[in-house]
């Protein structure tokens, strides 16, 4: 059994394939074995997703220093994570984590299975949903690849992505999905209707774009604050037509027939009230806010439709989407459980060679 499992073939980061006991693989693993590496965290399982999503918006701007430290934090709408050496952990706890009820694990083993659990949806608020393995992987490229945490992170990566490919671990209502449910229960059925506005340039907002969210409008537009950046990322779509406008450019005229998607993270005051007073002046159909921390307050726009992550509507499809991954949730647990094991035992036997 053990060797069958040590066998199992898991795509890695580049999308080559390996064995978890290729030797490359195993001697990082077992250089970093000698280390005493720690992890922290508290999820949206442990205190209210609202709560998480502020606690993370908070941490993220310490990421690249911490990194620096050779930490890696993994923060996200419904987490806050930091990975490193123990003695380096401890100014991590007293700021980010100060007055919280977290929790701690000890050891490359322990640590690669929660990672591996984390990059296959296994803990996502949407069960089976893929922007979380991207999160974490452009959370690792920010901490140097000496570092003893790097590894273990790269091969936790793999492993989850791999398995939740292996269980068909995918989100049936995944945010697009959900985008398009919503928009569909609000436009008649064969109505086309005028501008869908999309505000946010980044991994979300070029999610949504490509999911083909856009082919039921007339035209599409991007607000974003970087019009320049996002032409460059769009260059290799050519099929791809949107227009673009800056934020303040929102509501020259009401569009009673256009809707709106909140798809950045990034709002500030006075990007929200920039927001704000442009979506009051567009007086679109619906605005769907798919930020963690709401980009809009319902006080300011109680005349418009609004639907937040929050909202009865959005949480139903969330549940939905829950009911029908639950039954395979074991199955990616013990996927990745006997992926780590297999790691772990082919180590020890290299460690007892002559």
């Amino acid at each position: 059994m053990g060797m069958h499992l040590a066998a199992r073939p898991v795509a890695d980061h580049n999308g080559n394939a390996f064995a978890v006991n290729s030797r490359s693989k195993c001697n990082e693993l077992q250089e970093v074995n000698m280390t005493r590496l720690h992890g922290i965290y508290i999820d949206h399982k442990m205190t209210t997703p609202f709560a998480m999503a502020q606690l993370s918006a908070r941490s993220k701007p310490l990421a690249a220093d911490l990194a620096r430290s050779g930490i890696i934090l993994l923060a996200t709408c419904v987490r806050v994570e930091a990975y490193g050496e123990a003695a380096a952990l401890t100014n991590v706890e007293s700021t980010i984590f100060s007055g919280l009820s977290y929790e701690r694990i000890e050891g490359p083993g322990a640590i690669a299975r929660r990672l591996a659990e984390i990059a296959s949806s296994a803990h996502s608020q949407i069960l089976g949903e893929s922007y979380v393995s991207h999160q974490f992987a452009k959370s690792i490229e920010l901490v140097r690849s000496d570092f003893p945490i790097y590894e273990i992170a790269r091969f936790a990566l793999d492993i989850g992505r791999a398995a939740r490919e292996r269980q068909g671990f995918i989100a049936a209502f995944n945010y697009e999905q959900i985008v398009r449910d919503i928009i569909a229960d609000r436009v008649a059925d064969g109505e086309r209707p005028d501008r869908l506005y999309i505000i946010g340039a980044g991994m979300l907002g070029r999610g949504l774009i490509l999911s083909g969210v856009r082919e039921r409008f007339r035209s599409t537009i991007v607000v974003t604050r970087n019009p320049k950046a996002f032409r460059k990322r769009l260059r290799r779509y050519t099929d791809i037509e949107v227009a673009l406008l800056r934020p303040e450019e929102i509501g020259q005229e009401p569009e009673p027939s256009s809707i709106v998607i909140i798809a950045t993270a990034e709002v500030d005051d006075e990007y929200q009230a920039i927001l704000q007073n442009g979506l009051l002046r567009l007086e679109p159909r619906t605005i769907v806010d798919l930020s963690s921390v709401p980009a809009l307050s319902d006080a300011a726009i109680r005349k418009l439709s609004y639907v937040n992550m929050y909202s009865e509507e959005f949480l139903q499809f969330i549940e939905c989407n829950n009911r029908q991954l639950a039954p395979k949730l074991p199955l990616l647990l013990s996927d990745i459980e006997e992926t780590v094991r297999a790691a772990q035992i082919h180590l020890a036997a290299r460690a007892t060679e002559p």
